[in-house]
């Protein structure tokens, strides 16, 4: 036992320090518990299998998937039109819903669907995520316990009183005590959220945002790109770009081609993308992205028979105007020319930019100005920086080319950052299934996560299986791994029975009320170094068995468990919603101290007061 508690203590001591990994701090802990015998290596790896944790990774992939089709962005939007930007209106605004959510679904699945668009809220608010994301995970475990089915230890106190003969809770038999502790929460965050980290991260991710569009504005590609559709009776039908040598006749560039590649059923429908090069075949219902002036592509569109299509509209609505020159498989980047540069003085069509790399320049920046237009003879000049579009990938390759021109920034990290707008729906489906089979409890949950997991990558939510796993906050999935086990020692050891007997047993003579408060504060405090589930598990039939003793009635000291158990706030890892924004928030250990220690006070106090009255001794 002693051994047990001195390695928590110092796990502790580590965790409150922030100078090493919480993930590694964890680790540790649970390794010098095997070493001392104390927990063999099946149970001290239970926690990584514990659906818990398996559901965590499911659900990180599922918000991967909606913020990765711009799901998140459009419905931050939303928020953000109905709470303005005022930072105290979108704190309760993304309190409520998230109350409101976890009603239903696990507090730790809210919290994992709700962040993305959380940051993306925040960021278009032009404020810190942290400002958000630490009353997102409060306020999930706040509204977890208004139900039976919303935080695992209401399903657990249901248990000890159904094996105790007495009348089971009902849906909502939570509600009423639940909404005090929802209410009392949002108002003590607005005093506390003074401790909440600053605007300094939202400013500088705001900024790397942006660098696409930034490009596009300086070099005015909204001025120089227009479409045009292939219709049936197009003299460009079933013919490759190398018979038409559209770039001498009409000086254009066709940069991309889009096309649909399925017409049966128009909620998967996708368009597909192709870099125009001389053997690309034209088809009926193409979209053809022309770089040139208006006059030129005017002229093109009336010889060939094409439409021309107006420059705010797209061949699928709801695609924003930033699709137009950069999306998840095609984008834009900078090239600059080296001092020592083979390509100096050399005209542009000579470089094999198309031929060799399968880019397009789009236009060249010399000092001031900028060059747009029949680029082709036009020579390189040091000091020159041109912009190229071509897919990612290849992007990517050119920038591995450092002899005659560097790419400015990182073109696999910008293509992670452009969403999938078309693919929304099919996103926004995916979540509505995983909802319904969460709340129907149809299948298991575990299962109905993994299943919504891997529908958003096998549609395409999320590009590919390595996008799947850059999505997951390992960190938080080895945090939580590590620590479930510790519920584990503390009870072969003794510890927590005979710190909660002790405690329960010397208050129980001060009356109902003083133990009510004795059951709530020692299952909180427990509930700081263990599982929330497993503390409930442990105190739920002490709780009860201390209720009989006294000839009052269980139910008051059963939900001070749950509730207890529920409303922990102080550490990042007493909570799965805790842990889960800790990295997303930029959170330390004392930021969980100097916000949640003082709100886990609060609540506790209201919670005893407040539970007599809805339960009575």
């Amino acid at each position: 036992m002693i051994i047990t508690l001195s390695i928590l203590a110092l796990a502790a001591v580590f965790f409150i320090s922030g100078k090493v990994r919480s993930d590694l701090v964890a680790l540790c802990a649970l390794i010098l518990m095997m070493v001392f015998g104390i927990l063999t290596p099946n149970e001290a790896l239970s926690g990584f299998s514990n659906s818990i944790v398996i559901m965590m990774i499911g659900l990180f992939v599922v918000g991967g998937g909606i913020f990765h089709t711009g799901l998140a962005k459009m419905v931050s939007s939303k928020l953000l039109q109905l709470s303005g930007t005022n930072e105290t209106t979108l704190l309760i605004a993304v309190m409520l819903v998230a109350a409101v959510f976890s009603t239903m679904v696990s507090n730790t699945g809210t919290v994992a669907v709700m962040m993305p668009i959380v940051v993306s809220l925040a960021v278009s608010a032009q404020i810190s995520p942290g400002r958000l994301l630490m009353p997102l995970a409060f306020a999930s475990s706040c509204g977890g316990i208004m139900t039976l089915i919303g935080t695992p230890p209401n399903l657990v106190i249901q248990q000890t009183l159904i094996a105790e003969g007495c009348e089971k809770l009902s849906f909502f038999s939570f509600a009423p005590i639940g909404l005090v502790g929802l209410c009392s929460g949002i108002i003590g965050l607005l005093f506390l959220r003074k401790f909440l980290p600053t605007n300094e991260g939202a400013k500088g991710k705001k900024h790397k945002r942006r660098s696409v569009d930034e490009l596009a504005t300086r070099y005015q590609l909204a001025n120089n790109l227009f479409r045009v559709k292939v219709g049936s009776a197009s003299a460009l039908k079933s013919k490759k770009l190398a018979e038409l040598d559209i770039s001498a006749r009409f000086g254009l560039n066709v940069i991309e081609i889009r096309r649909k590649t399925s017409t049966k059923n128009q909620f998967l429908k996708t368009i597909d993308q192709e870099i125009g090069g001389p053997t690309t075949r034209i088809e009926d219902g193409d979209v053809l992205y022309l770089y040139g002036t208006f006059d030129q592509v005017c002229k093109f569109a009336q010889t060939c028979g094409l439409l021309l299509l107006d420059h705010q509209t797209t061949e699928e609505q709801h695609i924003p105007a930033t699709e137009r020159y950069a999306t998840a498989q095609i984008g834009i980047a900078e090239v600059m020319l080296t001092p020592r540069s083979g390509l100096t003085g050399q005209p542009v069509m000579h470089a094999g930019f198309r031929n060799k790399y399968r880019v397009n320049v789009l236009g060249i920046q010399r000092k001031d100005s900028f060059l747009l237009h029949n680029l082709k003879e036009e020579k390189m000049n040091l000091g020159d920086a041109l912009l190229i579009q071509g897919t990612w990938k290849d992007i990517a390759l050119l920038a591995a080319e450092q002899t005659d021109f560097v790419v400015v920034g990182q073109p696999l990290e910008e293509a992670r950052k452009v969403t999938l707008d078309h693919k929304a729906p099919i996103a926004a489906g995916i979540l509505l299934l995983m909802i319904i089979l969460l709340v129907a409890e149809v299948i298991p949950s575990v299962v109905a996560v993994m299943l919504a997991a891997v529908l958003m990558v096998a549609f395409g939510c999320v590009r590919n299986m390595e996008e799947a796993y850059r999505t997951v906050n390992w960190e938080s999935i080895v945090l939580i791994g590590g620590m479930i086990p510790m519920s584990i020692a503390i009870e072969k050891t003794g510890a927590a029975a005979l710190l909660s007997n002790t405690l329960v047993g010397s208050l129980g003579s001060y009356g109902p009320l003083a133990l009510l408060a004795g059951v709530y504060f020692t299952t909180s405090l427990l509930t700081l170094f263990i599982n929330n589930t497993a503390c409930a598990v442990l105190l739920a039939p002490i709780a009860f068995t201390a209720a009989s003793r006294l000839g009052v009635s269980p139910y008051p000291f059963l939900f001070a468990v749950s509730i207890g158990a529920s409303m922990c706030f102080a550490s990042p890892f007493s909570t799965p919603p805790n842990a889960l924004v800790m990295s997303a928030g930029r959170y330390s250990f004392a930021h969980y101290i100097k916000v949640g220690v003082p709100l886990q006070i609060m609540l506790g106090i209201i919670m005893v007061i407040a539970l007599p009255f809805f339960f009575p001794f």
